[in-house]
């Protein structure tokens, strides 16, 4: 199946983008976020999750590989199809999402069209869920990050750790993305989007 498709953009609508890769136009499924950083007639690399049906072929395209953790992360959700998670990734970053989830945000998720508040506290149970049990066994923090760090910056740390895991991030590569980082001085905001803009450029 398709990892990736790159060619150029030849046709830009509102959820939808035409990419042409050597003479075939593929019609691809894309969220605002996404389409945001597309332009008409230049290249472009869209990460792809392919959704095969008796009926249907529907390709859903993501400017990044964070992007399309979450999708599937929310796909994983009991009643979130491809639509909702669509929406969802329109209104809100990847690290939008995971700090919705571990703030237990319901407004951030039911700003997108289609999303209720059932379904925002869905997503939100189910991932955190994802959390204890991913976290199980092991410590919520790398030896690293677990000594002399300021009591707030320490939760920071650990609060964008666990939004991080939520995102389909391993420790060893949250670790590895923070070397060099003054965590001491960032939001949980701040040290998931240094981590998830490190994992883009590797």
């Amino acid at each position: 199946m398709f990892y990736y498709l790159e060619g150029t953009v030849t046709v830009i609508e509102e959820g939808v983008a035409v990419i042409d890769v050597g003479g075939a136009g593929y019609l691809v499924n894309v969220s605002l976020n996404t389409l945001a950083k597309l332009d008409m007639g230049k290249r472009a690399r869209l990460y792809t999750h392919v959704i095969v049906r008796e009926d249907a072929f529907d390709i859903y395209g993501f400017c990044d590989t964070s992007e399309k953790r979450s999708f599937e992360l929310l796909l994983g959700v009991s009643g979130v199809g491809p639509k909702a998670a669509q929406s969802i990734l329109s209104c809100v970053t990847p690290e939008g999402l995971a700090m919705a989830v571990v703030s237990e945000n319901e407004k951030a998720l039911t700003a997108a069209p289609g999303i209720g508040k059932r379904i925002a506290q869905r997503v939100i149970l189910e991932l955190k869920d994802k959390i204890a049990k991913e976290s199980a066994g092991m410590p919520v923090l790398p030896d690293k990050f677990s000594v002399s760090q300021p009591a707030a910056a320490g939760r920071a740390v650990s609060d964008a750790f666990a939004a991080l895991t939520v995102l389909g991030y391993s420790q060893q590569e949250i670790t590895s993305a923070l070397k060099g980082a003054d965590t001491e001085s960032m939001t949980t905001e701040e040290i998931i989007k240094y981590v998830l803009k490190s994992s883009i450029k590797q």
